[in-house]
């Protein structure tokens, strides 16, 4: 292997092995006159911009140079508009060939890149769902000639997905809206159109899916603890102007895969999906999570933003603006994160159950529900000894409701004969005199979040099928 034999001389910051491709495409490649010193290159190229470090390749053996060099700025921009104006120019009147310069290869990708790639000209951001082509143009504009921009909608409704990408003319244009643009619109360079997957971007990621899947992240999941090491992970995060929505944007330093980025937020309750912003041109990760409450979309926030996945590298986690109205979604918050910790510690201390249960005005505030699904109005129950016509099987995460709660909940579909709990574990069973009631209950119920605990309801073996099932001889 060849080595980069010279380095910057002048002090100054020298970006380690780990920073060379930070921020992605500040790297230039050239391909130079053996004879071109280090100097000339300092001199041609610093009026575009900081120069971190300047690498000439030479013969590992007789340390010659073999006419390719490096040189790192300190931004993106930088590198792109030196690679535009300086590709196919003379360094000096005595060279009698023009050098070439393209945008250094990163380590996740496969080749380097000139100035017509549409790798380097096309952005993608994340917009408010109310934007039209023309918002989206005028917010753009700024930083250099757009050739098209475009919305990613729904293809059924039509909609606006909250997407969208931008075509520039120049790569130094593209890049300067990166930098520039505000942090709400997460912009990064888009994966290019209809590109086949190169041989060495898959060893990468299946690599470094091998690497991050043996790690299994571990997280305090009760409310209300303060972790400060995630507070200050960014000390120029100003919470009291962000938005707030059920829609999160996940930043990471390595690449995460779909069934990464689901592993670490379904611990969290309420996770609707989660989708993969591939860039492979740089070091990061990108994704987009929903969930189905804002609660849970909070919670996970805060509690995920700057936990270190895989070990050693944090994740930042932010909202992203929907134009959901940030009043309503604290007040549905706050209630049902304040219902979810009074029904875990009543499941945990029995006394406390029984004084809320029979204790008049306590008991009649638990079994209030909070919940987002529309449940029908209450029904009475009918007689223990009417005969059982179906039974549903509940489970409970990440702990069971109090019994009156349950209850109240599953004697709405009608027809419930009794609902209970397994002692010691987080199921439970419902029975029903009707099998259209208890159709009703799972349909409505499944996968549901009800004063922060989600349920699984399903249909329950028959007493029959368990008893013909072989008993356990240990």
């Amino acid at each position: 292997m060849d080595e980069a034999g010279s380095c910057a001389s002048g002090g100054g910051f020298r970006p380690g092995v780990d920073s060379l491709d930070e921020p992605p495409n500040s790297r230039i490649f050239l391909v130079i006159s053996k004879y071109t010193p280090e100097s000339v290159l300092r001199e041609r190229f610093s009026p575009f911009g900081e120069i971190q470090d300047i690498w000439v390749v030479r013969d590992k053996h007789t340390k010659e140079s073999k006419g390719i060099a490096f040189v790192k700025f300190a931004r993106s921009s930088q590198a792109c508009r030196a690679m535009e104006e300086m590709h196919g120019q003379c360094l000096s009147p005595n060279d009698t060939k023009p050098i070439k310069v393209f945008i250094a290869q990163s380590r996740s990708s496969g080749s380097h890149r000139d100035v017509e790639d549409e790798e380097l000209t096309r952005i993608f951001v994340m917009i408010p769902k109310s934007y039209t082509e023309e918002d989206l143009r005028e917010k753009f504009k700024v930083y250099g000639d757009i050739e098209y921009c475009s919305i990613i909608k729904n293809k059924v409704t039509g909609e606006s997905k909250g997407l969208g990408y931008v075509r520039y003319l120049k790569p130094s244009q593209a890049a300067q809206a990166i930098e520039n643009c505000d942090r709400s619109f997460r912009a990064i360079l888009a994966e290019p159109k209809n590109k086949a997957s190169e041989s060495s971007e898959q060893d990468y990621y299946s690599n470094m899916r091998q690497e991050t899947l043996g790690h299994e992240p571990r997280v305090n999941m009760f409310p209300f603890e303060q972790q400060s090491e995630f507070s200050s992970f960014d000390k120029n995060d100003n919470r009291g102007q962000e938005a707030i929505s059920k829609r999160l944007s996940v930043v990471s330093r390595v690449p995460f895969t779909e069934e990464q980025l689901f592993s670490i937020f379904d611990i969290v309750p309420g996770l609707e999906y989660c989708e993969i912003q591939r860039d492979p041109y740089s070091n990061y990760g990108h994704g987009v999570v929903q969930y189905f409450n804002v609660a849970s979309a909070i919670y996970a926030k805060y509690k995920l933003h700057g936990f270190q996945y895989p070990p050693g590298n944090r994740i930042g986690v932010s909202f992203i603006d929907d134009g959901s109205n940030a009043t309503d979604l604290l007040r549905k918050m706050a209630t049902q994160m304040v219902a979810a910790q009074l029904a875990s510690m009543v499941w945990n201390n029995p006394s406390q159950q029984q004084f809320l249960q029979f204790g008049g005005s306590s008991g009649s505030q638990l079994s209030q529900i909070q919940t987002d699904v529309v449940l029908p109005s209450c029904k009475k129950k009918v007689p223990p000894e009417t005969p059982v016509k179906e039974r549903l099987f509940i489970v409970f995460n990440p702990h069971p409701l109090p019994l009156d709660v349950l209850e109240d909940i599953f004697c709405r579909f009608g027809n419930l004969i009794e609902v209970y709990l397994v002692s010691g574990k987080n199921v439970g069973y419902a029975k029903y005199a009707d099998r259209i009631s208890a159709n009703d209950a799972i349909t409505t119920l499944h996968g549901k979040i009800l004063n922060g605990v989600r349920l699984k309801v399903m249909l329950a073996d028959s007493p029959r099928e368990e008893s013909n099932k072989r008993q356990r001889t240990y």
